[in-house]
């Protein structure tokens, strides 16, 4: 186009870039809207959208993990994305916008996604330092700031937010009250029965409850901060923090000034389109008031973003009407569910009632009789068991007829549990992003295409391509049943064997090791594979045999089954060196190890890196000095890092309460005790922990597989945490243990996860696999399946028969004879190996030569 040429694309301009701006820009790229328009995002805050539903998460996986658009970008070059860019005018007559800095932008079309602002009522002291809303990112670092100092603190408002924001601050390690003015917790979403059991899950978790109360003044002291909170007819209680969770109100502002139509409670007030009254201007999510109701939950929200779009792609059939209003939630550890008409209100419906006050479960089930004397499903609520939400959800408004004895829904495993119900095609799976099951079988079914080209093969992939479950995740057991059942129905079978050689799963090659008390790899393969084994076979059942054996991994035949690593038990480097690592127990070494460290670092020509966890890599050792090596270090008293096997690495520490003033427990003796415990542990994939000494979490514990934070009155333990190419934070299996606990817990999850994990699988993938961590702490703190005693024997096992493997290996003349670059001339280094010298040390030198894997053989003269 010609520089003369008239302006022919339109200008679309989306105020606020949450979680429903965000939808109904990736909408409309998707749906092609931008082949016409040209999209402004105007966006407040100084980071892109975010997932505000997973917020808590932010203390555990940081900002960049919440992110729907981490790089600030969007892909397609018509999307400008313009940050902390404050809108504070709106001239519909002009159809232009202003912004805080003094530009203005034209619009043909506006889309007002302004979303809401905590209510903060009028209480006397409100204004105070440390006073806190529960909202942005930007409000947790300031509370994870404030809690640093903090004793107890309170949060105002016993709703779904204000039991987040508890969450949170009671795992920043503060005393934490709730205070509640109606009488009971979530009081729009659960009945007062609901509500009782709630309360009783999270007092037992040693937070305060307080309902029925009416906040009348927060106190201050001299500098102008918090100190208590007064009540009226409740004593006041001492604290040094407050945050408001009292609800949420429209941003309609923007609307008001510019003299659009507003809703009597507030919300810019569109029709079933989300068009104002103003054609060009339409308003999504928390802003909007359709039929002059606002909505505060995400999945109506998408819902208008999805309508719009297609409204202006000239489309007929979307309408807004309303939205399921459901809501699954795990809040403090306790599963809650409300769903439908959770309160009974339809004319001539009946409740089913169970409740378990011992177990602490509540679950409620409204249903209504149908034209043939049947029963439908109206609504519900589910406290401390949520699991059946993912089935009963979908049933609502289905049509389906429940069994003829509908209680037993709602009933225990082994009184009615497990009942199949066939869901029709149009029933919404995921309301979060509005996906029936038809949508999720057609993603899976024979001649599908997904974005890569190719259907859907997996669970994982449905959730990719379709957004079923990715979101709240609620959905995700729902889906993966379906996909499931749709593979069995087209008689498609997933292939989850180990290999050509084995056909079962590493968890079924373990237990058939086990039962079978196989010590030999032949007696296995000819017992239950067929052929000699591969390089994925071979180390994994060398693995189990060295997790349910004890013994050294190069004994007899075993040694043939190794990888190259665990084959010379160093890691192999990639000029043909191996590196040598000691280990040291959680960071802590005298000085005389040091030097030993340094002498055999400058005798052998190594060079030197102190790693990220906390130990001293010597790298550049050539095979044959693997030994001398070893053994100078185990004169001084130093033993195997284990850096070369699938098995226990590090558990880092902090300094802990010996040195640093925040300790408040040794992390640096619970460090060495849990590191001294499991060393030499073999795994399916390699192990990491770390022990921080206060909530500061200089250990960085929760990037762990398992890691462990002191608190005042014992230590949190977090599991399934690690790096690798997609990192995951550890999660919170249980909070508050005793040293003895702490153990127990750790030894039942370690052998848990030796025991049915895949090869090479992480534990964070193992995790999802198994259930997730309900799974885990359902085994390894209930102990529902009875095997605690037996893992915490088998770690006992474990504990007891450890050696060093490089000890044993130095007093071995049969293991030494192995550590040669060439059978028929011992004393030949490798003339393959080179090195150059950087910063100061010798390094490897970039070449082409190819690696040294172990004993060859030379032809010839040896050179």
């Amino acid at each position: 186009m010609s520089s003369g040429a008239p302006h022919l694309r339109k200008q679309l301009v989306v105020i606020g870039h949450g979680m429903v701006g965000h939808r109904f820009v990736q909408a409309a790229i998707e749906r092609g809207l931008t082949e016409t328009y040209d999209i402004l995002v105007l966006g407040e805050e100084p980071r892109p959208a975010y997932d505000r539903v997973a917020l808590t998460s932010f203390f555990d996986v940081g900002a960049e993990a919440l992110s729907y658009l981490p790089t600030g970008e969007y892909d397609d070059p018509r999307v400008t994305l313009r940050l902390e860019s404050e809108v504070t005018g709106l001239d519909r007559e002009e159809r232009t916008v202003s912004l805080a800095d003094g530009t203005t932008h034209r619009f043909d079309e506006l889309v007002l996604a302004t979303g809401a602002a905590p209510f903060v009522p009028p209480v006397p002291g409100h204004d105070l330092g440390n006073v806190f809303v529960y909202r942005t990112i930007e409000d947790l670092e300031a509370i994870r700031e404030a809690s640093k100092g903090a004793r107890a603190g309170a949060v105002i408002g016993g709703g779904l937010l204000g039991l987040e924001a508890a969450n949170a601050m009671h795992q920043l390690g503060v005393q934490t009250h709730v205070v509640e003015m109606a009488p009971r917790l979530m009081a729009v979403q659960i009945d007062d029965a609901g509500g009782a059991t709630l309360k009783r899950h999270i007092e037992e978790l040693g937070l305060s409850v307080h309902t029925g109360v009416m906040t009348e003044l927060i106190d201050g002291d001299a500098d102008g901060n918090v100190s208590a909170i007064k009540f009226k007819d409740e004593d006041p209680i001492d604290l040094d923090m407050v945050i408001f969770s009292a609800g949420i109100r429209p941003r309609d502002a923007l609307g008001r000034a510019a003299g659009l139509d507003i809703a009597e409670r507030g919300g810019v007030l569109v029709d079933e389109q989300c068009r104002t009254s103003d054609e060009h201007v339409w308003a999504i999510g928390e802003c909007a008031a359709p039929g002059g109701r606002m909505y505060g939950l995400v999945a109506p929200g998408y819902t208008m973003a999805e309508v719009v779009v297609d409204t202006l792609l000239g489309g007929t059939a979307g309408a807004f009407t309303g939205a399921d209003m459901s809501t699954k939630l795990k809040l403090l550890g306790v599963d809650v569910a409300s769903f439908g008409d959770a309160f009974g209100a339809a004319e001539d419906c009946l409740e089913l009632v169970f409740a378990d006050a011992v177990a602490g479960i509540y679950k409620k089930l409204v249903v209504a009789e149908n034209a043939t004397g049947g029963y439908e499903l109206l609504g519900g609520i589910l406290v401390g068991d949520a699991s059946a939400y993912g089935v009963l959800r979908p049933l609502v408004g289905s049509g389906i007829e429940l069994p003829e004895n509908p209680e037993e829904l709602i009933l225990p495993a082994g009184r009615g549990a497990g009942i199949e119900l066939g869901l029709p095609d149009d029933a919404q799976i995921c309301s979060c992003n509005n996906v029936t099951k038809a949508e999720i079988v057609a993603a899976v079914s024979e001649g599908s295409t997904t974005r890569d080209g190719e259907g859907c093969d997996s669970p994982a992939c449905v959730t990719k391509c379709t957004q079923a479950g990715a979101t709240c995740g609620s959905c995700k057991v729902v889906v993966k049943k379906i996909v499931e059942d749709h593979f069995a129905s087209v008689g498609k079978v997933v292939d989850t064997s180990l290999c050509e050689h084995f056909a079962m799963t590493r968890q079924e090659l373990f237990d058939t090791i086990a039962v079978h008390g196989y010590n030999r790899f032949d007696d296995i393969v000819a017992g239950h594979g067929r052929g000699r084994g591969c390089d994925i076979c071979k180390p994994t059942v060398a693995s189990i045999l060295a997790s349910l054996l004890n013994h050294h991994v190069l004994d007899g035949a075993n040694a043939t089954l190794q990888d190259t690593n665990d084959a010379y038990l160093a890691n192999l480097q990639k000029n043909g060196t191996y590196s040598v690592v000691p280990r040291i127990p959680g960071g802590e070494i005298t000085p005389d190890k040091l030097i030993v460290i340094g002498e055999v670092a400058r005798d052998y020509g190594l060079y030197t890196k102190i790693t990220g966890g906390q130990r001293i890599d010597l790298f550049g050792a050539r095979m044959e000095d693997l030994p001398a090596i070893w053994k100078r270090l185990v004169d001084a008293g130093m033993e195997s890092g284990h850096a070369y096997g699938k098995s226990l690495r590090t558990v880092k520490s902090c300094v802990g309460s010996t040195w640093c003033r925040y300790g408040v427990q040794d992390s640096v003796g619970m460090a060495i005790q849990l590191e001294l415990r499991y060393r030499g542990l073999r795994s399916p994939h390699k192990l990491k922990g770390g022990v921080s000494g206060c909530a500061r979490e200089c250990a960085e514990a929760r990037s762990k597989d398992f890691g462990i934070i002191a608190t005042d009155k014992g230590w949190n333990l977090y599991v399934c945490g690690n790096g690798g190419a997609i990192p995951s934070h550890a999660q919170l299996l249980a909070g508050d243990l005793d040293d003895e606990t702490l153990i127990r817990y750790l030894d039942r999850f370690l052998m848990y996860y030796i025991r049915t994990a895949d090869r090479l699988q992480r534990t964070s993938y193992w995790m999802d696999q198994i259930g997730g961590l309900d799974r885990i702490r359902e085994v390894v703190v209930d102990d529902s399946l009875g095997l605690g005693s037996e893992l915490e024997a088998a770690m006992d096992t474990h504990v007891d028969s450890y050696f060093d493997e490089w000890k044993a290996t130095i007093e071995d003349p049969e293991k030494m004879a192995r550590f040669v670059s060439f059978v028929n001339a011992p004393g030949t280094p490798d003339p393959n190996i080179t090195f150059r010298e950087e910063r100061g040390q010798i390094q490897a030198a970039n070449n082409d030569a190819p690696v040294s894997l172990g004993t060859t053989i030379p032809v010839g003269a040896p050179r």
